[in-house]
């Protein structure tokens, strides 16, 4: 059984389709890049599947369940945009956090705070945007979750702390647990990425494994996604 079951979704607002019969299952354990230029509904179909939107047609099952509350509990999910409460300190989230998700390892939460050089009684609101986003990853990761959403988690930040945000990616993911990274800057994220998913106004236009594409393929992801998409 997949992990993650998406099938046959669509969504629109009013007469503009958003995502059209997408179908795709990620199993567990793999790390599987939702690849799309922005626009295509990748965000749309993240929301989704936490259930913070409802589809028009169509089923999304999570370890077997119908997605809703208990889904939520096995989920976690980093929006694209930062949703933290900037007047708290880093202990206060690594505590709200610890009290909203029976999963959440304070522990490992404070260790990668720790190699931050931050100080726990810090207010986000004082705290560069790269420095906000590493926080948040780290909130996000210290979760002992089956599935992880990261919705465009390197997006409009420097390339060294895109090289922080993938290390902590990498070395915080449950080998049990499957992860789904959004994004359109592919040549950075390709290295770690065992399948794909192209998302094109709103259709899947190519799945599968990374290794399976290249060798069919002769090309990279990045050079595929740069044809696909003409960028």
């Amino acid at each position: 059984m997949a992990l993650l079951e998406v099938n046959h979704i669509t969504k629109s607002y009013g007469k503009n389709k958003v995502l059209d019969d997408v179908t795709f299952n990620i199993e567990k354990g793999k790390i599987v890049g939702l690849l799309g230029p922005n626009g295509s509904g990748k965000t749309t179909l993240i929301k989704l599947i936490n259930d913070l939107l409802k589809e028009d047609r169509g089923t999304i099952k999570i370890d077997g369940l119908n997605k809703g509350v208990e889904t939520k509990k096995i989920v976690s999910y980093l929006p694209d945009k930062n949703y933290l409460n900037q007047n708290m300190t880093v202990l206060e989230l690594l505590n709200y956090f610890k009290d909203f998700y029976e999963d959440f390892r304070i522990n490992k939460a404070k260790e990668l705070i720790n190699k931050l050089h931050l100080d726990l009684n810090q207010e986000l609101k004082t705290m560069s945007k790269g420095t906000k986003e590493k926080v948040q990853l780290i909130l996000v990761m210290s979760r002992k979750a089956k599935l992880y959403i990261l919705d465009e988690p390197i997006g409009g930040i420097d390339p060294a702390a895109r090289d922080y945000i993938i290390d902590t990616i990498l070395t915080n993911f449950n080998d049990d647990a499957s992860l789904l990274i959004s994004t359109h800057l592919i040549s950075d994220l390709e290295k770690v990425l065992d399948e794909v998913i192209f998302l094109k106004n709103g259709k899947v236009v190519r799945t599968g494994s990374t290794d399976n594409i290249r060798k069919e393929t002769n090309k990279s992801i990045n050079d595929l996604f740069r044809e696909e998409f003409k960028c």
